[in-house]
């Protein structure tokens, strides 16, 4: 038997090539987008209202719900903002610090920063949420920080949830660019000063571009990670957020979860359609 599988995959690469992924290809078939086209089959059912009993007749009355509703239209885009903010941010901190990993530390400083930037990584989720929650709140580090100028912090709210994803998700955008930044060659840059062109004209004409996909790639992950927490939200702000709602109907109303679980999907396929017309994805 064994024989027989030698002499039918020798000589033919694809075969094998093949064989190899079948596994984690039905894999994803089935697992991942068989978990999406239930979650849309689900989507379009309802509750009975007396009963409590699901209704598995097809229809769009979530959806209508969603978007006839003020209070779900402006939770969708508190939550799509706020992930856009938390990349924004993510981007303009992680991208000086990668640069100098990437191109200005020594090999051992590299390999410290390197160490520094995935340590937080190791520790829990919720101990970091936590201990932001405490800095935050009244009587916290941050009141104590900001006290002798008159000052205060945010409080509970959309700033402190921007705060607090700012900072889980930066090594996820650091990451990302520290890789796409040492993959441009030295001699790129000394080729841009050689022939006269500013630092700030290099980074605009030579690095940026050139980084451009690994800077897509990190906001991928800070986008996507905040458009579906809701943890977060729950333990530093009073407001609702896309996961919120979604967690507190998956156990009353399983069919409008889904659909508005679906928002988050739409809007990344969304993000990914633009960001590849942008050409972020021809250099990968």
């Amino acid at each position: 038997m064994s024989r027989r599988l030698a002499n039918l995959f020798h000589g033919r690469p694809r075969l094998q090539a093949g064989a190899l992924l079948a596994g984690p290809a039905g894999w994803l078939v089935v697992g991942y987008l068989g978990s999406l086209a239930l979650l849309l089959i689900a989507s379009l059912w309802s509750v009975n209202a007396v009963s409590g009993e699901l209704v598995k007749n097809l229809s769009f009355e979530n959806f209508e719900t969603l978007f006839d509703e003020p209070v779900y239209r402006t939770i969708i885009g508190r939550t799509v903002a706020i992930a856009a903010l938390v990349t924004l941010t993510d981007a303009v901190l992680a991208f000086p610090i990668a640069f100098y990993m990437a191109k200005v530390a020594s090999r051992r400083a590299r390999a410290t920063l390197v160490v520094a930037v995935l340590i937080p990584l190791w520790s829990s989720y919720l101990v970091k949420v936590l201990s932001w929650r405490n800095m935050i709140g009244g009587g916290g580090l941050i009141d104590w920080a900001l006290e002798p100028l008159g000052l205060s912090g945010p409080g509970y709210g959309n700033v402190a949830v921007w705060l607090v994803m700012s900072y889980l998700w930066l090594p996820y955008m650091i990451l990302p660019i520290f890789a796409g930044l040492e993959r441009i060659p030295d001699s790129l840059i000394s080729a841009s000063e050689d022939l006269g062109a500013k630092p700030f004209t290099t980074f605009r004409r030579v690095i940026l571009p050139l980084s451009f996909p690994a800077v897509v790639a990190g906001s991928i992950f800070t986008f996507a990670l905040t458009l579906g927490d809701y943890i977060t939200p729950k333990l530093v702000s009073n407001n609702q957020f896309i996961g919120n709602v979604v967690f507190n109907n998956i156990s009353n109303n399983l069919p409008f979860a889904a659909a508005l679980a679906l928002v988050p999907i739409v809007v990344m396929i969304g993000y990914l359609l633009v960001a590849r017309k942008l050409g972020a994805f021809e250099h990968i």
